[in-house]
C-alpha cells in the first residue's frame, strides 16, 4: 500500500490520538476555573483559522441556493462541540471518550439511510466490537452511576452529532470541493459561536486557566483536520470512524500513563473500573486491527477504476 493510499487510514488513527491530548487539556481547561462557553467559543474559532489553508485545495462555488449546506453541518459542529465540553466538565476523559465511541454505528446506520451505501461486513464487524468496547469501557461503581449517567448522555448526544456531521460532509463536499465546502462550514461555525453567551461560574480567574486552554484548542482543531479532511476527500466515513474509536483505547492508556502531568485523577479509580476500561480498548484494538488487515477501496476509486 503506498503512502497516499495509507492517508484515509492514518490521519483518522492519528486524530484518535490527538483528541486524547484535547481532552485532557479541556477537562484541566475547566478545573482551573475556565467558562464553559468562553472554552467552547475559543475551540470553535480556533478550529474555523485551523480549516482556512484547505481553501488551497480547490473547489467551486455551487451556488447561493446551497448556503444551507454548510450551514447546517456547522450547527451539528457546534452541537457536538459543545456537548464534547459539557461532557469533559462533568465526567471522566476515559469514560467521556470511550463513550463516544459509539458514533461508529450511528456513521453506520445514518449512512445507510442518508447515503444509501450500506457498509461492508467487515465494517460491521468492527462496528460491533468498537461497540461492545465501548460497553466496557462504561464500567463505573454504583456511588458514581448518576454522573456517569449524565456524562453518557450528554456524550451520546456528541456522538450523535458528530456522526450525522461527518455524514453530510460526504454527501456534500462532492458539489462543493474539500476546499470550499470545510472552510465555508467553518466560517460558518464562527459566525454561530460569536453568539454563545458567556457563561461565569466565578470559581477561579480565567488567567488561571488560558495556558489549558490553548492546548485544548490547538489539539482539538487539529483532531478535527485530520478526521473531516480525509472523509471529505476520500469518503467512507464509516471507514475513518473505526479507526478514529481507538481514542477509546489512547484514552484509557495516555490517561494512565501522562495523565498526572495534567492533574488528572483517574489513575485512582478503583480496580474493577480500570479493568473493564482496559478489556474495552482491547476489543477496540481488535476493531482497528480488522479494518486495517480488511482496507476498503475509496468510492470515488472504485467509481473511476469501473469507467475505464
Amino acid at each position: 500500500m503506498s503512502s497516499l493510499a495509507t492517508l484515509p487510514y492514518l490521519l483518522p488513527f492519528l486524530g484518535g490520538i490527538v483528541y486524547v491530548f484535547a481532552a485532557l487539556f479541556l477537562k484541566r481547561t475547566g478545573e482551573s476555573g475556565g467558562e464553559t462557553w468562553h472554552t467552547i467559543r475559543i475551540c470553535n474559532w480556533t478550529a474555523a483559522v485551523a480549516f482556512m489553508p484547505l481553501l488551497f485545495l480547490g473547489g467551486t462555488f455551487p451556488g447561493w441556493d446551497k448556503l444551507w449546506q454548510p450551514a447546517l453541518v456547522g450547527l451539528l459542529f457546534v452541537s457536538g462541540q459543545v456537548s464534547t465540553v459539557l461532557a469533559l466538565k462533568v465526567g471522566d476523559v476515559s469514560l467521556a471518550t470511550p463513550v463516544m465511541g459509539i458514533k461508529i454505528v450511528l456513521v453506520a446506520l445514518l449512512t445507510a439511510v442518508v447515503l444509501e451505501e450500506w457498509p461492508s461486513p467487515t465494517l460491521w464487524t468492527a462496528a460491533i466490537l468498537s461497540s461492545t468496547a465501548v460497553a466496557l469501557l462504561n464500567f463505573s461503581p454504583g456511588g458514581h452511576r448518576l454522573r456517569a449517567n449524565l456524562t453518557i448522555a450528554i456524550a451520546g448526544w456528541a456522538a450523535f452529532s458528530y456522526a450525522l456531521f461527518d455524514v453530510l460532509v460526504q454527501k456534500f463536499s462532492p458539489a462543493w470541493g474539500t476546499g470550499r465546502f470545510l472552510p465555508a462550514m467553518l466560517a460558518i461555525v464562527a459566525i454561530y459561536s460569536a453568539f454563545l453567551r458567556p457563561w461565569r461560574t466565578g470559581a477561579k480567574p480565567l488567567a488561571s486557566a488560558r495556558p489549558w486552554l490553548v492546548g485544548g484548542a490547538l489539539c482539538l482543531a487539529a483532531q478535527a483536520l485530520l478526521i473531516v479532511t480525509p472523509i471529505a476527500l476520500y469518503g467512507h466515513a464509516t471507514t475513518a470512524n473505526v479507526l478514529y474509536s481507538a481514542r477509546g483505547m489512547w484514552s484509557v492508556v495516555i490517561v494512565w500513563l501522562v495523565g498526572h502531568w495534567f492533574g488528572n485523577r483517574e489513575q485512582r479509580l478503583p480496580r474493577q473500573v480500570l479493568v473493564c476500561r482496559l478489556l474495552g480498548a482491547a476489543l477496540m484494538t481488535a476493531a482497528v486491527i480488522v479494518v486495517l488487515t480488511n482496507p476498503v477501496q475509496p468510492a470515488r476509486a472504485r467509481t473511476a477504476s469501473a469507467a475505464k
